[in-house]
């Protein structure tokens, strides 16, 4: 009798136990599976371009559809890496109402028209540094991602970095008191190793970049400069060819910047240099701030503990690669680190009159 009641209790909790696995299973079913990011390379001859292919492949929940180059062998080489299909023409993509974004990695000199295409496609963007070779048509590029409510980025990644961010917190706060200088620094030894010798030639030939190495890297510490200090109203620069590697490609340069607010700013930029010890310094009457070999030194009479002696370690946290904050925005998800189109458009500006200004010999006015 036990047996038989205990026997009759099991099969009854057993058959409870399927109905509710029944049912979770089918509530599982049920629910919304999310939709995949769909998403194209367009264009894939800038040096970073394996970084973001590597980007797109291991992001949970997105898939590129299609990969496009004007160059075929390279359009096929970015294909094979994506295992993706190969579009004969970008309005392959432009047409495809599956594709929600588009990372451009293409030379410079073909952003505009691409950009614009995108736009008109409804595509929201991910283009690769810098926005365009004019400020003319980085302004056109920008006013079209806005008017169609796109969203973008490019890749300014030094905003990702907790020092940066702790210092534009910083600044805010008034922590350094009445700013009157800022410096930033980005230089590596590029020309000198021939990094540019092969396959990313075009870079070190500025009517295709647009630039040479004072803007190519350069205008990854223009950004932390205006993000820091806002817009800049006049430069002057001096701007050269060191090795003669790449013919009259400039290797390095230094920019004086004034900045709207009154601030004192210097770049400087280059492919010839054999270290960079401070990339970034800020002087106030109240602060001081350098970044010395990774280490961030902050001193400042309105934060208990700051005294500069000794690397600053109470930083926030880092954000995520700006590709992948592109792709969380695409997905509804917090991207507190994103270019706004008028924010890249803006850095174009100011390296157009650098450039200008090392012509003339004089302080040229940005746009």
């Amino acid at each position: 009798m036990n047996q038989e009641i205990t026997r009759r209790e099991f099969m009854k909790v057993a058959g409870y136990t399927a109905a509710a696995t029944l049912v979770q299973s089918a509530l599982v079913q049920a629910q919304p599976r999310p939709v995949p990011l769909t998403l194209a390379l367009v264009g894939g001859a800038h040096i970073h371009t394996p970084s973001y292919i590597n980007e797109m492949k291991n992001r949970a929940n997105a898939k590129v559809k299609y990969a496009w180059d004007r160059d075929p062998q390279r359009a096929a080489k970015r294909a094979n890496e994506l295992k993706c299909r190969m579009a004969i023409s970008p309005n392959e993509i432009w047409s495809d109402p599956e594709v929600t974004g588009v990372v451009i990695c293409s030379e410079t000199n073909q952003h505009h028209d691409l950009v614009l295409a995108a736009a008109n496609a409804k595509k929201h963007m991910f283009v690769e540094k810098p926005l365009g070779i004019t400020a003319r048509d980085s302004a056109d590029m920008a006013a079209a991602i806005e008017k169609a409510n796109l969203i973008f980025t490019t890749g300014y990644f030094m905003r990702t970095n907790p020092q940066h961010i702790f210092l534009k917190d910083q600044v805010a706060q008034g922590n350094f008191g009445k700013i009157t200088r800022i410096r930033g620094s980005n230089v590596h030894n590029g020309s000198l190793g021939g990094w540019f010798d092969g396959e990313y030639r075009w870079m070190a030939d500025p009517k295709i970049a647009g630039v040479g190495a004072f803007g190519d890297l350069g205008t990854h510490s223009l950004d932390i400069l205006m993000w820091l200090l806002g817009d800049v109203d006049a430069v002057t620069a001096d701007i050269n060819v060191v090795t003669g590697r790449y013919g009259n490609c400039d290797e390095s340069g230094e920019a004086l910047l004034r900045f709207k607010n009154g601030v004192a700013g210097t770049l400087a930029a280059g492919w010839v240099d054999v270290d960079n010890p401070v990339t970034l310094l800020i002087s106030g009457t109240e602060g001081h701030a350098s970044i010395e070999r990774g280490n961030l030194y902050f001193k400042s009479s309105k934060v208990p503990n700051a005294n500069g002696s000794e690397p600053w370690k109470t930083l926030p946290p880092g954000l995520p690669a700006p590709i992948q904050q592109w792709m969380d925005a695409i997905e509804g998800k917090p991207a507190p680190g994103l270019v706004t189109p008028r924010e890249a458009a803006a850095r174009v500006s100011v390296m157009e009159a650098a450039y200008q200004s090392a012509r003339s010999q004089s302080w040229a006015r940005v746009a």
